[in-house]
């Protein structure tokens, strides 16, 4: 399980040279078994959240517990072995390297190649066409997406944090997404997404608002909140 108690982000403001803060006291409980999706207008936190969670950033205030342990000091690399994987809403370019070999560094050990396969067929991409390809401009913001999910998988672990996955995904491949996310089920998945697709694959959803409020609860109770903000929740997906 992780927690989150009393977490504040701040930053300085480079006009005013004030304090603004970016979140402030939250609490949010994320259970194991169960996938929560985070929502809300754009510049409310959400993906500083996911940052402050991995380890990328540190919050102001607060702390940061998993499974009982203080992980708030830890570093990307502490928090990765603990079993915190993410992935990013605008993928990692990796230039020069293989998906073979990508995948190879996410699980930190010798993969055979059906096993490489079987991530690749997970997020949609034919296997004989990626696994000896070169990572570079030749593929497209949507395959970069894909393989960046795959090495999510690869790598496995207890949390997992994806920020807007469905970001450079085409309609028909959400069904790929969903079927992801089911396969996770047994670990403690975090989601950044405005899809209502998506929100439908949660047990709990939380919603950011642009004045720091911070509501979470089912799936089927949030909803009817959602329902008075439509402009949240989009079907629209396109290919990068």
């Amino acid at each position: 399980m992780v927690e989150l108690k009393d977490i504040s982000y701040s930053v300085k403001d480079e006009t005013s040279g004030k304090m603004q803060d970016i979140l402030k006291d939250i609490n949010i409980r994320f259970d194991d078994a169960s996938i929560t999706v985070i929502t809300g207008p754009n510049g409310s936190g959400k993906s500083t959240l996911i940052k402050l969670l991995m380890g990328l950033e540190k919050p102001t205030a607060g702390r940061i517990l998993f499974n009982g342990e203080d992980v708030t000091p830890l570093s990307v690399t502490e928090r990765a072995k603990r079993g915190f994987t993410i992935a990013f809403q605008q993928p990692v370019r990796f230039k020069g390297i293989s998906v073979k070999k990508l995948l190879t560094l996410a699980s930190g050990e010798q993969q055979d190649i059906g096993q490489m396969c079987g991530y690749l067929s997970a997020v949609g991409l034919c296997a004989r066409d990626y696994i000896d390809r070169q990572v570079d401009g030749t593929l497209s913001g949507g395959e970069l997406k894909r393989i960046e999910l795959a090495m999510a998988l690869a790598k496995g672990g207890e949390v997992f944090l994806l920020d807007e996955p469905e970001a450079g995904i085409d309609l028909w491949s959400f069904e790929d997404l969903v079927r992801i996310f089911n396969r996770l089920r047994d670990k403690t998945v975090i989601i950044v997404s405005h899809q209502h697709r998506i929100l439908e694959t949660a047990d709990r959803i939380v919603l950011f608002e642009n004045d720091k409020v911070v509501t979470a609860g089912k799936k089927e109770e949030m909803f009817e909140k959602l329902a008075q903000r439509p402009a949240l929740c989009s079907m629209q997906v396109k290919e990068v």
